[in-house]
């Protein structure tokens, strides 16, 4: 599965704190996270070799030795390489290798740990204005949705829902209309050029409706961006990444990574608007039938769904299959 060999992310850094493992869920696999005293991340089946009980039950223990993570049932101990290192009710018992846990590779960026299940010449999403220093970043959410990964990414290139979905905030019933777009084909996807709309509010400090370019960017199957350029706030921007977690094949974890000029607002403000605008989608997406996002027929189109049309095209060529049907 093409899936396996992508990064996928799974917690926001900050959930996973010391000496506390995390559960998490993707691919309709369950992982156990944990950090060891350096702080470095690592990720092992949730699932202990010797009796099958959920390692993120257990706890994280640290000493001269190193750190390990302890298993809640009978206490065994493993390292960050996935070796058991001590069985208690044997104490003078050294594990062999077969006792030992499978370990996945993590990495953190964008304010996220990213999880790959299978070695790959792979990187995780980009997000191009992480390291613009003009610009202020946080990260919104989780967001859990019953929908499938491809069907929240699809809305969130499309723009002619705004003027129903988003009526009064990103837009209007009486501006629907939309102009056209140009799409360019990347390595990681596509990018969409010269897409418009009128917007009432467009973000949290915009006092007056405008209209708001905006440039939308493919970077993964399950990952994409846009840029905002409200014509009523000069200088002003705003870039949001989407990052979506595939669960399992019909349920999803979605977080945004904003980078905005907006360094006035309040964070929990800002995570207000995003939370506001996201939840008025996520009763629609959750309505869609069938759940996972059709790639062979069975839903019309018309012009205005150009992206949505190159989203489909890419997701097969690249060969997905979880969440599609």
């Amino acid at each position: 599965m093409i899936e396996s060999t992508l990064w996928h992310p799974v917690a926001a850094s900050e959930a996973l704190v010391a000496d506390v493992p995390l559960p998490v869920r993707l691919l309709s696999q369950d992982f156990a996270l944990w950090r060891d005293a350096s702080g470095t991340a690592h990720a092992f089946p949730d699932k202990c070799p010797h009796r099958g009980t959920r390692l993120s039950l257990g706890r994280v223990l640290h000493d001269a030795a190193g750190s390990r993570l302890e298993c809640p049932y009978h206490g065994w101990q493993f390292d960050a390489g996935g070796q058991c290192r001590h069985i208690p009710a044997l104490p003078s018992f050294t594990p062999p290798a077969s006792h030992a846990v499978c370990t996945h590779e993590l990495q953190e960026r964008h304010g996220l740990v990213w999880l790959r299940l299978q070695a790959a010449d792979t990187t995780p999403p980009a997000f191009g204005a992480e390291l613009d220093t003009r610009l202020r970043k946080l990260l919104c959410g989780p967001y859990e949705v019953q929908s499938s990964a491809p069907r929240i990414v699809e809305n969130f290139l499309d723009l002619a829902h705004f003027g129903f979905v988003h009526d009064g905030w990103l837009g209007d019933r009486s501006h629907t209309a939309l102009d056209a777009y140009r799409i360019e084909t990347t390595p990681q996807g596509f990018v969409a050029h010269g897409c418009t709309a009128w917007q009432p509010q467009s973000n949290r400090l915009s006092t007056e409706g405008s209209q708001v370019e905006y440039r939308y960017e493919l970077t993964g199957p399950y990952s994409a961006q846009l840029t905002k350029l409200p014509q009523a706030q000069a200088g002003y921007q705003d870039v949001i990444g989407l990052f979506v977690c595939p669960v399992d094949p019909e349920r999803s974890r979605v977080w945004f990574r904003l980078a905005v000029t907006d360094f006035d607002s309040a964070e929990a403000e800002l995570r207000s608007f995003q939370d506001t605008i996201f939840l008025q989608d996520q009763p629609v997406l959750e309505s869609q039938s069938p759940k996972r996002l059709p790639l062979s027929g069975g839903e019309v189109h018309c012009a205005a769904d150009r992206s949505s049309a190159t989203y489909r095209r890419f997701l097969n060529e690249r060969g997905i299959t979880f969440g599609v049907c």
